[in-house]
């Protein structure tokens, strides 16, 4: 099946690197993409970043070459369906960093502190109780309820650390309402790769290291999978999952040497 592939798509956090550690086999992974003419696109649920601070991130640990429209988040996804929604100049509270802010205020948003007409939702690093309460108030007073991911946790460095889905849960235990979710595994995050690599699913090969989305989402639109075990998974939840993912590496290296091989 790898012989088939003529497009890629990968998470970053717990497949390229964690936290700023590069992992094994990046820079043979980019370099066998690029001199095998493979389409690629890099797809994460962080919404804290814009696309061109991924691009600066990776020039910095010597990928260089790629551009804004190599990368989709979970951010920029939100943004397309908000934009599908809700008319320029609605109103925004974030729970998120100052990169879903600028995505948002790009795409034609308003940002603001009070009286919002919707709620979105992103990983927040600098997290406060006054802001969970803001949040919680304006979704309780009929504000739309929006989150970009549902990652409950994301691999660092040091380990796995909360996520935005824990926020989300934290919010929805407030206030009673379920949020509408845009990243991985619903479909929007996958739709938008596809159509910047202009790829057909079944020659599309998505990598990443969380079954409960990529490997689950990716699989919904018929793309093949591979799960790499630098990340969330381990052997215990790959054993207990009912998702099987079409290949299974224990890194990149492994993933490269199998491309490789199947040319």
């Amino acid at each position: 099946m790898l012989k088939q592939i003529r497009a890629i798509i990968s998470d970053m956090d717990g497949v390229l690197w964690r936290g700023m550690q590069p992992l094994p086999g990046l820079h043979d992974f980019f370099a066998y993409m690029l001199d095998n003419d493979i389409g690629f696109v890099l797809a994460t649920n962080n919404s804290s970043k814009t696309r061109m601070d991924y691009v600066n991130k990776l020039a910095k640990l010597n990928v260089r070459g790629l551009q804004p429209s190599h990368i989709v988040t979970s951010g920029t996804a939100t943004a397309s369906f908000l934009g599908t929604k809700f008319p320029p100049g609605t109103r925004i509270f974030v729970v998120g960093g100052a990169g879903l802010k600028q995505i948002l205020t790009k795409a034609g948003f308003m940002i603001v502190e009070d009286d919002a007409d919707l709620v979105v939702c992103g990983i927040d690093i600098d997290l406060t109780y006054e802001k969970v309460r803001k949040a919680t108030l304006l979704i309780r007073g009929g504000a739309g309820f929006i989150g970009t991911n549902p990652d409950s946790s994301f691999p660092s460095p040091e380990g796995l650390v909360p996520g935005a889905g824990s926020i989300l849960a934290l919010l929805e235990a407030a206030s009673g309402q379920p949020p509408i979710v845009i990243g991985k595994p619903e479909r929007g995050m996958f739709e938008a790769a596809l159509r910047q690599l202009d790829a057909d699913p079944q020659e599309t090969l998505m990598i990443g290291d969380r079954i409960g989305t990529d490997i689950q989402g990716a699989q919904s639109l018929g793309i093949k999978t591979a799960l790499v075990m630098t990340g969330v998974e381990d052997e215990t939840s790959l054993a207990e999952s009912a998702t099987r993912p079409d290949f299974v590496f224990e890194g990149l290296p492994e993933l490269v040497k199998a491309l490789k091989s199947a040319d």
